[in-house]
């Protein structure tokens, strides 16, 4: 109990019932925790923001950043602004102890934010979490113009939708239901029902964010932020998803010196081209990245001063099974700054992937760069779609990954 000797008046009548009402409470208990495990329908989805809940989640370090960025003068305001920043979140184990000499950077993909790397729509460990289990010091980030990284240059940073559920259903989570290409089929690790009005669906639902449609500018900013990020934490593993894998593309040609290699789940960086159907019964194309992977320059010898300068040769069978590529005509120009990193590309066999990332891979190697190509039903891993690395099967995956930077360490 406490009291007030300083007053006896109605303030202490006041303060005294107010005292007593408060010790009428009873004492506070921490309310049990439970797992969030794939078994407890209680933690699943939005519902694991439950205090009961227990995080699956490796502990760690956080601390954030903004790197890169210039100072704009914004007349109508009569000062400054900021333009063209990289949000970046450092992650370290728990104790602070990295036992691997090279860092991770992790870039998401089109309509979502770095946060996906985090952990799993049904809670479960991300690959966040695998790495720092493994000693790794982990980066995300949240490219420029999204998430945390959206610019207050309005005008040159505008924005379209990201995602609609039903585009996620058809082309992510349920794609076995459109069957709009036969492999499919083969889909099987999503967790949940894949559809509107499963938890685990609507918390991935609830992940999308717009995207901007000034390709060139971010495209530019991610370059020159990316690069500054990289040699302020030494040499690093990019690890990418879909169209994320533009920006290791970028730093790769701008920095090479500075990356380790790149691993790429889904590269969405299709030459010449992004594909309609897939996601419907229809095939198609529309054009796209002029300069074969990218949308601004890139390091060609001999030397490519404008798109045009690129001779490309069209593969005209176009099927929902294998897509048609486009490639360089003969004698291809090479990729030498590209070329100076090691590339990896990972596909599943259910994902609409598996019918054209042989375009990136061959347009890749005709440009004389090393690449790996790890089809993930081929080494026995099955069932998995466009977002393998939140699928029940994802830390299996994430393993692959870690025994390919291994592998290239070593040679």
């Amino acid at each position: 109990m406490l009291w007030c000797l300083c007053y006896t008046g109605p303030l202490q009548i006041l303060i005294t019932s107010f005292l007593v009402a408060v010790t009428a409470f009873p004492a506070y208990a921490a309310p049990p925790t439970e797992s969030a495990s794939p078994g407890n329908a209680g933690c699943v989805g939005l519902k694991g923001v439950n205090p009961r809940c227990r995080p699956q989640e490796t502990a760690y370090h956080r601390e954030y950043f903004y790197i890169g960025g210039r100072y704009v003068p914004y007349p109508v305001l009569g000062g400054n602004l900021v333009y063209d920043q990289l949000y970046v979140e450092k992650l370290i184990p728990t104790g602070g102890e990295v036992k691997q000499p090279y860092p991770l950077v992790f870039f998401h993909g089109g309509g979502s934010a770095g946060s996906v790397w985090l952990q799993t729509p049904d809670n479960r460990k991300g690959w966040a979490s695998y790495f720092l289990d493994r000693g790794y010091a982990v980066y995300i980030v949240d490219q420029t113009s999204v998430g945390r990284a959206t610019q207050e240059d309005l005008p040159g940073y505008p924005l379209r939708i990201g995602s609609t559920a039903e585009i996620a259903q058809r082309g992510f989570t349920v794609p076995e239901l459109t069957n709009a290409y036969p492999q499919s089929q083969l889909h099987t690790q999503w967790p949940g029902k894949g559809t509107i009005g499963d938890p685990i669906f609507d918390a991935f639902a609830a992940q999308f964010i717009p995207l901007t449609t000034n390709l060139t500018r971010q495209e530019l900013s991610m370059r020159a932020s990316g690069c500054q990020l990289l040699s302020l934490i030494g040499p690093s593993y990019l690890i990418s998803h879909s169209i994320g894998a533009l920006h290791p593309i970028l730093l790769s040609d701008q920095c090479p010196q500075l990356v380790a290699g790149n691993i790429n789940v889904e590269p969405a960086t299709i030459p010449f081209q992004s594909y309609t159907g897939n996601a419907t019964s229809a095939v198609g194309r529309t054009p796209a990245r002029p300069w074969g992977l990218t949308n601004t320059k890139i390091t060609y010898d001999p030397p490519a001063n404008a798109p045009t300068d690129l001779k490309k040769l069209d593969n005209e069978t176009d099927t929902p099974a294998l897509r048609s590529c486009i490639y360089q005509a003969e004698p291809a120009r090479k990729l030498p700054q590209i070329a100076k990193v090691p590339y990896v590309a990972l596909t599943g066999e259910a994902s609409p992937h598996i019918t054209y990332d042989q375009c990136v891979v061959n347009y890749l190697r005709q440009a004389g760069v090393k690449v790996d190509w790890i089809k993930l039903g081929e080494i026995g891993i099955h069932g998995n779609g466009h977002f393998s690395f939140l699928e029940k099967n994802n830390l299996q995956i994430a393993e692959v990954v870690e025994k390919w930077t291994k592998r290239n360490k070593e040679t």
